[in-house]
């Protein structure tokens, strides 16, 4: 006879480990318990009503508060080197003529954030999953203030190769920020809010590319005495330092690495798993070796590295039709941005409501498609009100679609880790940002904006194919079963006793 702690530690065992042909579990602390087939579920019943609650032990769960202040900490965070990413580019005619430099040269003031990121990724990943979200978060924050830092003594003409170390050194930094929204939101949020924790989490990336398209035409004109600009560029590097330096002590004093009491049953179940049963290398080659999420890496890659081209070198496209415009430059990347956080949280709160994964994320990739094809369209037609608004389409439908990546591929890769997954999403996303970004930027060069936006039409209808071919894994049906029958049959035993009768399981999506 097996005893109960005997059923319940092999049970623990089995869902940290991947199954070989048979069945992986689902992320279950993201579903309503709603996953099954009626009929199975019917007879596993029957079957398994007193088993299931030996095999499934119930622990305590609790939602704390201050999950929402670590969400403000990391969105602050992210906020801050994101607006690191942008400040040059957004005004990228006057560093040119200030540093004396070529389109590229300033092109890769942001290009550096995206190639830093390929070769750092995969020690991150292993040091977020043994060291912790806390130790990365720290980490990075160090990393962003003193890149900021390095960049207040870089406002001289001869100052280009230092300000381009201080970016290198702001853009290690962001290796230690885009796997984290999943995480984060895993780890300290209910199953019901888990996706739009995830979606605020970007936000907060958002915000900071917002600020960055905002601020810096407004801090630094276009004025002819280079003595005079230089003073305009080192007050924008001053503020961004002081940010940077707030945000990094806020990170030590106030960010925990994750709640006393877990807050779904699924983590509680997590933190049971010995911490030598996970391999950090195993976990990499079976992410690799797995079709649907592999797609999604390719066809994420393509739609997120359109939207890093498009932000780089929006002021070169908005100057090339509307000459004098750096203002209003900022202001139309501005709109593309708050209204994709828009798209974001809604997108998240629908995810949360519906749990349409595939579906929603096929939608909005299509929707990004057209987007980008309007906006190609009406960008010459002399009218800038009328760029304002396709841009906000276009933002609202492309930078909406980011943390609809990052929980589609945490459904298509439990148990693996969020960090993980997110991870090689964005290793990804920064291959086609630096491939994109040139390739657009030598297009527009040659044949001008529309030649270049065009280009980037045709790669956003081969992620649509792309995520229209991804098919969720049906192994996962029989593990969210498993957790479908126990509850079940944990209810009916309330039913017995006296309590309430169950409520109706709602079937998921896929």
């Amino acid at each position: 006879m097996i005893s109960q702690d005997e059923l319940s530690h092999e049970w623990t065992d089995d869902c940290s480990k991947p199954r070989d042909n048979h069945w992986i579990p689902t992320r279950t602390e993201r579903t309503s318990l709603g996953e099954y087939n009626q009929l199975s579920l019917q007879d596993s019943l029957e079957a398994s009503a007193s088993d299931t609650t030996q095999l499934f032990p119930m622990f305590e769960t609790k939602l704390y508060k201050r999950r929402w202040v670590m969400l403000f900490v990391f969105g602050a965070y992210s906020m801050s080197n994101a607006f690191m990413w942008l400040q040059y580019s957004i005004i990228s005619n006057i560093f040119m003529r200030f540093y004396n430099i070529s389109t590229l040269g300033i092109d890769w003031l942001s290009m550096i954030f995206f190639l830093t990121y390929i070769p750092l990724i995969l020690p991150v990943m292993w040091l977020l999953d043994n060291r912790g979200m806390r130790d990365v978060l720290v980490v990075g924050s160090a990393f962003n203030c003193i890149g900021a830092w390095i960049k207040t003594g870089t406002a001289h003409p001869s100052m280009y190769a230092m300000t381009f170390f201080g970016q290198f050194v702001c853009s290690v930094a962001t290796v230690y920020i885009l796997g984290i929204p999943s995480r984060l939101a895993s780890l300290w949020f209910g199953q019901q809010e888990v996706s739009t924790a995830c979606s605020i989490g970007v936000l907060g990336n958002q915000m900071g590319i917002a600020i960055g398209f905002l601020i810096p035409p407004i801090l630094v004109p276009n004025v002819d005495d280079l003595d005079e600009l230089a003073h305009h560029i080192r007050i924008m590097f001053y503020i961004s330092a002081g940010v940077a330096t707030i945000i990094f002590i806020l990170v030590i004093i106030v960010f925990q690495e994750k709640p006393e009491i877990p807050p779904t049953q699924a983590q509680a179940q997590a933190r049971n798993i010995p911490p030598e049963e996970y391999s950090y290398t195993a976990s990499i080659l079976r992410l690799l070796r797995n079709k649907p999420f592999m797609l999604l890496v390719v066809s994420y890659g393509l739609n997120v590295g359109c939207f890093y081209a498009v932000s780089t070198l929006l002021n070169r496209m908005i100057i090339e039709h509307y000459p004098g415009e750096e203002v209003n430059a900022g202001r139309i990347g501005l709109t593309i941005v708050i209204a994709g956080m828009v798209g974001s949280l809604i997108c998240g709160i629908w995810l949360d409501k519906t749990k349409t994964y595939k579906q929603t994320t096929l939608a909005i990739y299509i929707l990004s498609l057209i987007g980008m094809l309007v906006y190609a369209f009406t960008l010459n037609l002399g009218h800038l009100w009328l760029v304002f608004i396709m841009a906000g389409l276009l933002g609202f439908f492309m930078t909406g679609y980011l943390p609809l990546g990052f929980e589609f591929a945490v459904e298509l890769t439990y148990p693996e880790s969020e960090g993980t997954s997110s991870g090689l999403l964005n290793c990804s996303a920064q291959i086609f940002g630096i491939i994109f970004t040139i390739s657009q930027g030598k297009i527009i060069d040659k044949w001008g904006t529309l030649a270049g936006n065009i280009f980037l039409c045709i790669f956003l209808l081969i992620g649509a194919v792309m995520t229209g071919f991804i098919k969720s894994d049906l192994r996962r049906q029989k593990a969210n079963l498993q957790v479908e029958v126990q509850t079940a049959s944990k209810k009916s035993a309330e039913v017995e006793g006296g309590v309430s009768p169950p409520e109706t399981l709602n079937e998921r999506k896929f």
